[in-house]
């Protein structure tokens, strides 16, 4: 089996992109996988996430998990992202992220990194999709090789299923629809995106 060293990058609000990065995590290490759990820096001034209260307990439950730095994107060679949708797009926290990699792609360092995507939102069509589309393309200016989940397994016909990545309705009341549909797309996901991750590495060696 080729090591293969997968860098989970998620950023989170509300608490559902955190599960869906330990279940990547877990999906990974089952099939072999050096696995790094990693959050993006926070952008919100301290004063706003202290006046909410989920977003404020988020902050406390992820804070000792590593902020996401390049070093870590040039060790990985298979990334997985994990972001909620606004407005259809990436969060401005996980975008300035991408936007300061310019020293490794124009080194050639983000070139056939192995990545895949999942996303949330709060009901069917807040933009999943269009999300993990918009987080894609620059993995497409990176030289990355974009590994969806496609219609590779039964339980993507399930709640989470979706063929870009695993994406995720939570309610009002924060909780995801059917969590064991779902930790199972992810998983697979993360099993897929290690497979091919393996091809990879043992093509270039």
């Amino acid at each position: 089996m080729a090591n293969v060293k997968l860098a989970v990058i998620f950023y989170s609000m509300g608490g559902t992109n955190v599960q869906l990065a330990k279940w990547a995590e877990e999906g990974a290490r089952e099939a072999g996988a050096e696995v790094k759990v990693l959050k993006v820096q926070e952008l919100a001034p301290e004063s706003v996430v202290q006046g909410n209260e989920v977003w404020r307990r988020t902050t406390e439950e992820t804070k000792d998990i590593p902020v996401v730095t390049s070093g870590d994107i040039e060790w990985a060679n298979a990334i997985i992202f994990s972001v909620p949708t606004r407005f259809g797009n990436v969060p401005s926290q996980m975008k300035q992220f991408l936007d300061t990699q310019g020293g490794l792609w124009a080194s050639g360092k983000t070139v056939n990194k192995v990545v895949s995507a999942m996303t949330s939102a709060q009901n069917p069509h807040g933009g999943q999709e269009a999300t993990i589309l918009a987080l894609y393309t620059s993995m497409m200016h990176w030289g990355a090789i974009i590994v969806p989940p496609g219609y590779t397994d039964p339980v993507l016909f399930g709640a989470g299923g979706n063929p870009y990545g695993t994406s995720v309705t939570v309610g009002e009341d924060g909780k995801m629809k059917d969590p064991n549909q779902v930790e199972a797309a992810v998983k697979h996901q993360a099993r897929r995106t290690v497979t091919v991750a393996e091809w990879v590495n043992k093509g270039n060696q």
